[in-house]
């Protein structure tokens, strides 16, 4: 990034700002807080506005959750009145009427004698009764009487659904603004863009000049100084962006990568001196969805449903990517030989049967080892990459810790598999291990932090030691969940298969109970499965490669300042 200083008359911020959007180059940094009065009542105008579009798209709102709320009220009421019967509240005036309950065990049948009594009834073992006159039992509570008659709430209960009704109706009709307020939510948001970008300016000279920063890519050096050199009265400034600049980020990505970019941007993109996660995102998040997903027809219908996806205007941005997922979950299926839950192994020859992933690995279920190796290897890469660019950002002899730890690791597990695969023999894997080993403990305990006492440098490597065996073992255990999800789906699909195999029975008409469940229970079989399917490899993304990785997500999206209206 190229970082650009600009030096204008505070007059010619409004102009400045509508030429330099009209460029859709350079990013003004913006407030992100209302500055004044007017930003305010703009970003006030804005939530109100998203607000009522959402409760429009809901079809409820706050008033009709309150009209709602208060019928349910209406009728708890009517319920509590109920058992005093519909009795009437002008007969009994002058006559001073106090309400009782008491446990029908409980009840002396003397107070009839004694009191001007009358028994409303008796229901689950309590007793309802009325006393009249002022002359009341000392030792009984009495109950506040009833607000309202039974008659009365089946009046107001009516009103209220009637209420209800014609707001519904009201509220259904207003629906049909939703596109003018999607108009007026996007104008309003261009509107404070625009407002707080002349804001973030610095007055000096008593405010007779304002000077602004900003950034664009350097690729666009040359052809945003040309444009700048046309404007009339401003005096700008260019430099290299550094990383105290704090600058945006632009991720420059291939069509594949560029795919997965929103996954990135849903944790923060990379600071300035950071590296691009997103090419690691798209290889292993793909290779997880569809490991999860594990059935070849499962990834057929997610490549139908992605091709569909395009004629959705409102969703044609996601349409590449479902495409991409079911594609590889289709590749994925195939080697797991899984179409609808069903086995297809023995539907190719052996010699294509020998690619596909064994049902068994050294007695454990195939799919299992391989979710492990997977995530060793997605682990052992991150470390990779954490080692980089430590050494990138801080030097060789201040990354001797981390080289230590990723030599131990990485090294380990890499001599492990080829002595597994017999490339090297016993006595040599014996002989390099001691190597790695010593040489990784001189970076571990004693070259973590060459400006340390070796005393605390051997604390802090032991302290290291500890976190990291424990956390390495849950983190390479969390890949399990691969092999867990795809088996659940797995073996939720064969039950659907099993359940309509069995109303097909013997012919006749049970091919129409066997196709609806085979449709409706593979459609809900796909819905969990690609919920999981998301959210699983998504974490496994965030926490262990994120984590093991050093990736902080602390940069900001490049978003120039443009102008709408023009584009």
């Amino acid at each position: 990034m190229t970082k650009y200083s600009f030096v204008l008359p505070t007059g010619a911020k409004e102009e400045f700002l509508e030429e330099l959007s009209a460029f859709g180059l350079v990013d003004i940094s913006r407030s992100s807080k209302p500055v004044d009065d007017n930003s305010e009542q703009i970003m006030s105008e804005i939530d109100s506005t998203r607000q009522r579009l959402k409760e429009l798209r809901s079809g409820e709102d706050q008033t009709l959750k309150d009209m709602r709320a208060n019928l349910s009220s209406l009728e708890q009421a009517r319920l509590d009145v109920l058992p005093w019967g519909d009795f009437d509240k002008e007969r009994l005036e002058g006559f001073n009427p106090h309400f009782f309950s008491v446990q029908e065990k409980k009840f002396d049948p003397a107070l009839e004698g004694r009191y001007p009594l009358c028994k409303v009834g008796t229901e689950n073992g309590i007793v309802r009764f009325v006393i009249l006159g002022d002359d009341l039992p000392a030792d009984l509570k009495e109950l506040p009487a009833p607000g309202h008659t039974v008659r009365e709430y089946d009046d107001m209960i009516a009103r209220s659904k009637g209420e209800i009704k014609g707001y519904e109706q009201a509220l259904h009709k207003e629906a049909g603004s939703i596109p003018e307020l999607e108009a007026k939510e996007k104008s309003l948001n261009d509107r404070l863009s625009l407002y707080l970008a002349s804001l973030t300016s610095e007055e000096a000279a008593e405010g007779a000049i304002s000077v602004y920063e900003g950034f664009a890519p350097t690729d666009k050096d040359e052809e945003l100084s040309g444009k700048l050199d046309t404007l009339q009265g401003v005096y700008w400034m260019k430099e290299k962006a550094t990383v105290g600049d704090r600058p945006p980020i632009e991720l420059h990505n291939n069509r594949f990568v560029k795919m997965f970019e929103p996954i990135t941007d849903m944790y923060g993109r990379p600071g300035y001196d950071g590296f691009d996660p997103t090419p690691f995102i798209s290889i292993f998040f793909l290779l997880f969805f569809a490991m999860c997903m594990g059935d070849a027809a499962y990834g057929i219908i997610l490549v139908i449903a992605g091709l569909l996806l395009r004629k959705v205007k409102s969703f044609a941005s996601l349409a590449p990517l479902v495409v991409t997922l079911g594609l590889g979950t289709v590749v994925v299926g195939f080697f797991f030989h899984t179409l609808f839950s069903v086995d297809l192994s023995g539907w190719f020859p052996e010699s294509v049967q020998k690619i596909m992933v064994p049902q068994k690995v050294a007695g454990y279920d195939g799919t299992m080892v391989l979710s492990i190796i997977v995530g060793i290897i997605h682990i052992c890469l991150a470390m990779v990459v954490k080692t980089i660019c430590a050494t990138r950002s801080k030097g060789f002899l201040n990354s001797l810790g981390i080289w230590g730890w990723t030599l131990l690791i990485v090294g380990g597990v890499t001599v492990g598999a080829t002595a597994l695969a017999g490339v090297i023999d016993a006595a040599a894997t014996k002989i390099i291990i001691i190597i790695i080993g010593v040489v990784s403990a001189l970076g571990i305990f004693l070259l973590n932090n060459l400006h340390r006492n070796p005393l605390l440098n051997i604390g802090a490597g032991l302290w290291e030691t500890y976190n990291t065996a424990t956390g390495l073992l849950g983190d390479v255990l969390s890949y399990l969940r691969l092999y867990a999800l795809g088996l659940a789906g797995s073996m939720l699909g064969f039950a659907f298969n099993d359940l309509a195999k069995m109303m097909l029975g013997d012919g006749g008409f049970g091919w129409i109970p066997f196709i609806l469940i085979e449709v409706v229970g593979h459609t809900l079989n796909i819905a969990m499965a690609a919920l999981g399917a998301f959210v699983h490899p998504l974490r496994l993304n965030f926490l262990e490669f994120f984590k093991n990785s050093g990736y902080e997500g602390s940069g900001k999206k490049y978003n120039p300042l443009k102008n709408q209206s023009i584009q």
